[in-house]
């Protein structure tokens, strides 16, 4: 099959778009209100009703105007990836134990993949009203206008994000040293803990640069179009093509992406 062209692009984005709205509209109806606050598999790693209801709304839609697509979903599908030429990778609420705490840093996040390749990707936090919008090619959005990443050309200069994974209390593979040594680095890190957002911020040029470890697809595939598509660049901490399977990413503006990996490998070789 060939690769979508502008019309169907439009309209998988439009889906996505009216997806997420009607999960955001859940999420706000929950908001201050969640009864059912629930450890998955992992400490810290938590669901609620309202991850619950907000997924079953996004899926119902999706598999109504796209039956024959297959479904990746937080809550819902086991991993690994379908094989499908089209794949939906959904995260209902990003962001749960922000959202469980009234943080309001949470979104949605839904992507479209074909044939393994981020094609329409939308991060929308309801409570902010910033709904985030990219298709290959087209370009990202905020709110229906442009947006580019950072200008900034170097890591002293530099606001970057990060994340801290779920497995932290029990794996030597962590993000800390990192973090400690970009802080002295830069003008600061930030931990938002919600990947879609700090992506999207990347693609707003609010952060000029994140990475982070054991992320699954639905936490990275529509931020990592999104900053693509608003002229950034996404990989692998050592460059090389971005793989979602591997729960690792490196997004920045382009411009300190082969420094900020070089500190990250760095640092990596001497933890070993």
């Amino acid at each position: 099959m060939k690769m979508p062209n502008f019309s169907a692009l439009q309209a998988y984005l439009k889906t996505a778009t009216l997806a997420a709205i009607n999960g955001g509209k859940i999420l706000k109806k929950y908001w201050k209100n969640v009864k059912q606050i629930e450890d998955k598999s992992t400490a810290g790693d938590l669901v609620t009703e309202a991850d619950k209801e907000s997924e079953k709304i996004i899926l119902q839609l999706i598999k109504e105007k796209y039956p024959s697509h297959s479904i990746l979903a937080e809550e819902s599908t086991k991993m690994p990836l379908p094989c499908a030429d089209f794949l939906w990778v959904v995260d209902p609420l990003d962001g749960t134990v922000n959202y469980a705490h009234q943080n309001p840093l949470f979104a949605i996040s839904i992507a479209l993949l074909y044939q393994n390749e981020v094609i329409a990707g939308v991060v929308f936090n309801p409570l902010y009203h910033e709904l985030f919008q990219a298709a290959k090619g087209i370009g990202a959005t905020l709110n229906g206008e442009r947006i580019t990443v950072s200008p900034t050309k170097t890591l002293d200069k530099s606001l970057l994000s990060t994340g801290f994974a779920y497995d932290r209390r029990t794996t030597d593979d962590t993000n800390y040293p990192e973090f400690c040594h970009l802080s002295n680095l830069t003008h600061g890190v930030r931990r938002f803990g919600a990947a879609s957002l700090d992506l999207a911020f990347v693609a707003a040029g609010r952060f000029d640069g994140y990475w982070e470890r054991g992320l699954k697809p639905w936490d990275m595939a529509a931020g990592a179009l999104l900053v693509q598509e608003a002229g950034g660049k996404v990989s692998a901490y050592d460059e090389t093509p971005l793989d979602l399977q591997t729960g690792k990413i490196l997004a920045t503006n382009g411009k300190l992406h082969h420094a900020l990996s070089q500190e990250l490998l760095n640092v990596s070789s001497q933890k070993a």
